[in-house]
């Protein structure tokens, strides 16, 4: 099977995905970046990923008419962002295609737009013509429903960043700090990194004994260090700055409790598998888009209802109480990634569902549960 993954641009969100992908298929895959990667990216490593086989870039000499080619020739092809120019004809040719997609309404409905979004994704993937949805979020299927797309054609998907098998899970277990918590990410309003602070004040003030860590930047960075310093949670609370990824995942494999507060606005959350990996008791807002596919709550998770910062600090605080609950979360959570969200098995069953479609199955179900599952 030959299989094209177009995109923007190619970075440490595919690569692994990616990798899996040529594993398996050789240089039958191909990941098309459509674009140049913008400075503050480039500089910040994205493009130390750039040095690999398949990749292909269709804004160098030659590369829109080598686009055009594999595009028409693949027998599949996941598109994310893409130019449509570049879509238009397979599209036109009833050739499957598979779009990849976050929540598109991360803002609400906003009825203003409804009428053009209407029109321009219909007229993106019109009615009969095989194009199905890879979910990179629990709310992409419902998104899009509200426009009457993809009925019946949508699959759990997400972003798959690197896997790191522990020989051990047990000795990972172990090895983590008590009573450690975790949260990362940019210091944004919509990441909402006043709540993890104000959950640090209530465990202070409930008498817990606890570390917290925040590692990132951004502009309310600041605004959280004065509530740090306000509520005296100086021996409490540690804000590291932003780490390197593999500084990052070494604090997840030592924390013992990973909280993630974003709201709508995530589409997906990649900290979230990173974390789960690394063996840590998320308590994690339901609004974030890989939550309802990875986390089943009390199971291998905790997750609480956007906002409700009183439900958050219980759950933290009943974690603290119980070490070998947080424990057991965090092994179920790590055999959840081992076994199932990891960029191997997603790559597997892509090519599996792939092969339903090619044999001209119109609501493929190859799979239950899990990824490429259908997406309600």
């Amino acid at each position: 099977m030959k299989v094209v993954f177009a995109s923007n641009y190619f970075n440490h969100h595919q690569k692994f995905l990616s990798d899996a992908f040529y594993k398996r298929l050789g240089e039958k895959y191909s990941f098309l970046e459509t674009e140049p990667m913008e400075a503050d990216r480039a500089n910040g490593g994205w493009t130390a990923y750039q040095d690999v086989p398949y990749v292909v870039k269709s804004y160098e000499p030659g590369g829109l008419e080598r686009a055009e080619k594999l595009i028409g020739e693949a027998d599949m092809v996941i598109a994310g962002s893409a130019p449509e120019s570049l879509l238009r004809q397979r599209i036109r040719s009833g050739k499957p295609l598979f779009r990849y997609s976050e929540r598109p309404l991360k803002q609400g409905p906003e009825p203003g737009k409804y009428l053009p979004r209407l029109l321009k994704w219909h007229w993106r993937n019109p009615p009969g013509k095989p194009v199905y949805m890879l979910c990179a979020s629990a709310y992409t299927a419902g998104d899009y429903a509200k426009f009457g797309l993809f009925k019946g054609r949508c699959y759990k998907w997400g972003y798959f960043p690197e896997f790191i098998e522990h020989a051990d899970p047990e000795r990972l277990l172990a090895d983590k700090r008590p009573a450690s918590i975790l949260w990362a990410g940019r210091f944004l309003d919509w990441k909402h990194p006043e709540v993890p602070v104000l959950t640090a004040r209530r465990l202070k003030e409930a008498g817990y004994d606890f570390t917290m860590k925040m590692a990132g930047s951004g502009e309310l960075l600041e605004r959280a260090a004065g509530l740090v310093r306000d509520w005296g949670l100086e021996g409490r609370v540690l804000l590291t700055g932003p780490l390197p990824q593999e500084q990052l995942r070494r604090e997840m494999e030592k924390s013992q409790i990973y909280l993630f507060t974003s709201d709508r606005n995530e589409g997906w959350g990649a900290v979230m598998n990173e974390a789960m990996n690394s063996g840590c008791a998320a308590v994690a807002s339901r609004a974030i888009g890989s939550v309802p596919f990875l986390l089943r709550d009390g199971e291998n998770g905790l997750i609480y209802e956007d906002g409700d910062t009183e439900a958050l600090f219980e759950k933290v605080r009943g974690l603290l109480d119980r070490p070998e609950k947080a424990a057991g979360l965090g092994r179920r959570a790590y055999e959840t990634v081992a076994g199932q969200w990891n960029p191997e098995n997603a790559a597997e069953r892509f090519l599996v569902l792939a092969e339903a479609v090619l044999r001209g199955e119109k609501q493929p179900r190859p799979f239950d549960e899990g990824v490429c599952s259908p997406a309600e």
